[in-house]
């Protein structure tokens, strides 16, 4: 099976950073940005990078970028520039189509012009720094729609030592717990009867309002 060709549009510090991550788990990236400069940075870890204005639909096409599995258009401030990309893209053919919103506007345009997902890095940043804030047992909060979210969260202490059935987390607070990880080992089928160890996370899914109520019940402890 042939290793996924990825490419990455605007190498600010969200796309580069996905660019480096992609190519650290060894695939094909081609880097894209109409700065040289920033091109010649990334051009030492990727597989190929290239100066161009990707609100030109020749510059795009001449690049072959219908043949990539997945295009992230990682543009910062320029919001026009973002749409134009995503649209000159959905003309090509890509296959899926990953974009970088500036704001909920901006996302509601990208969805409507056919982007397949729309991420908002700064905002997720700023809900994982809230939540861990809140909460320094929160490791990860990943929000799925305007009312579901999951967290991963380290075991709060009063917790070792107890099951699942004498937590009883869905009773308490209306929310599941997906998975334990223990170490490197997850487990997405616990059991009432699993005991929480100390260092185990929690992966737990809920309302998102529900999941606020547990993570401060969790922080006093």
């Amino acid at each position: 099976m042939a290793k996924k060709q990825y490419a990455v549009i605007g190498m600010g510090r969200f796309g580069s950073s996905v660019a480096h991550e992609l190519s650290e788990l060894g695939f094909d990236v081609l880097a894209i940005d109409a700065d040289e400069h920033k091109i010649q940075d990334v051009s030492d870890w990727v597989t190929h990078a290239v100066a161009a204005d990707s609100t030109d639909e020749d510059a795009l096409r001449s690049l072959g970028l219908r043949n990539f599995d997945v295009v992230v258009v990682a543009i910062g401030e320029d919001i026009q520039a973002s749409i134009m990309t995503t649209l000159i893209l959905k003309e090509l053919g890509v296959p899926e189509i990953i974009v970088k919103a500036q704001n909920e506007l901006h996302g509601k345009v990208l969805n409507k012009i056919g982007a397949d997902k729309v991420v908002f890095p700064e905002r997720d940043m700023g809900l994982r720094v809230a939540h861990h804030l809140i909460s320094p047992n929160i490791l990860e909060y990943i929000e799925l729609s305007n009312d579901y979210s999951i967290v991963e969260m380290k075991a709060p202490d009063f917790t070792i030592g107890k099951n699942l059935l004498k937590l009883d987390i869905r009773a308490r607070y209306k929310c599941n717990v997906l998975a334990i990880k223990k170490g490197s080992e997850l487990n997405i089928t616990p059991n009432a009867t699993d005991v929480i160890e100390p260092d185990d996370v929690l992966v737990i899914v809920g309302k998102t309002e529900d999941l606020s109520e547990l993570e401060l019940s969790y922080a006093e402890g």
